[in-house]
């Protein structure tokens, strides 16, 4: 037998399952930083498109998979809010309060009460926000 037929081919991933990966852990890391916030179920879900909030408690337990493209972007625009919030805090405590202040930005209404307007647009605004206040 020669060398080249001893060797095993791995198998490859698919572009799908490592798309299902990275969004396994979007949802895993929502689920941390929503408890840093201190958010009920409701409003994570609001946050999260307005999914069921069984599909929410699901998560929780550690049942995640597959979502759509909606949903996979509300995912990656509260990622990109908590990764500015980590840049610009160097103590964590006051990023994760920073959501539940009153800021002037937004007509002294808290950054959490505009990502409860339920809409992307609200979390995406937010993103904007913290990436020009970081230089971005």
């Amino acid at each position: 037998m020669s060398s080249l037929q001893l060797i095993e081919k791995k198998p490859e991933s698919s572009s799908s399952d490592i798309q299902l990966a990275k969004t396994q852990a979007m949802q895993r890391a929502c689920l941390r930083l929503f408890e840093h916030w201190r958010l009920t179920d409701e409003q994570a879900c609001v946050l999260l498109g307005n999914i069921a909030k069984r599909t929410y408690q699901r998560w929780k337990t550690g049942e995640l998979g597959r979502v759509n493209v909606d949903l996979s972007t509300r995912l990656s625009n509260l990622m990109g809010i908590h990764k500015a919030l980590r840049l610009l805090f160097t103590d964590p405590k006051r990023g994760y309060e920073w959501i539940h202040r009153p800021n002037r930005a937004f007509q002294s209404k808290t950054v959490l009460d505009i990502m409860l307007g339920g809409q992307i647009t609200d979390l995406m605004r937010i993103r904007r926000y913290l990436d020009a206040q970081r230089g971005d």
